[in-house]
């Protein structure tokens, strides 16, 4: 298994970062296989979504409403809510993995890699991309 990591800067914003030229750079040209994606932070995830079309402001505004930024989370460090950020990867994990065919991530049409990350006190997220080759 081949594998790098990379870092991405998501910035003092909720963010939803779409990473499908990276992980198209990375798969390209190796053939059949598996793309898997992991983020090694406790408060970020991993979506495949449409982008571009309003579905990832749609996805940080039903995080909103499922995990609000208020003071009911028993985690209570950094800013307001950011115990919600601890609980975001049970609903959106911190990996996926594509099918890779012939060096192309084999994605639907609108289908989109993304980090999500709701935590405004980290700015700065590696993602780790691992390639497994098919035997």
């Amino acid at each position: 298994m081949d594998s790098v990591t990379e870092t991405f800067r998501t910035g003092a914003d909720e963010a939803v970062l779409d990473l499908t030229d990276v992980c198209r750079r990375y798969v390209e040209g190796r053939g059949d296989g598996l793309l898997h994606v992991f983020v090694p932070h406790a408060t970020a995830g991993l979506a495949i979504l449409e982008t571009g079309a309003g579905s990832d402001d749609d996805l940080l505004a039903a995080l909103a409403d499922l995990l609000p930024a208020d003071d009911r989370w028993r985690h209570r460090h950094g800013s307001r809510g950011h115990g919600r950020s601890h609980v975001m990867p049970a609903l959106v994990p911190p990996y996926a993995t594509v099918p890779v065919l012939g060096g192309r991530l084999a994605l639907g049409t609108w289908q989109s890699i993304c980090l999500v990350d709701l935590n405004v006190d980290n700015h700065d997220r590696e993602v780790r991309f691992s390639f497994l080759a098919s035997a």
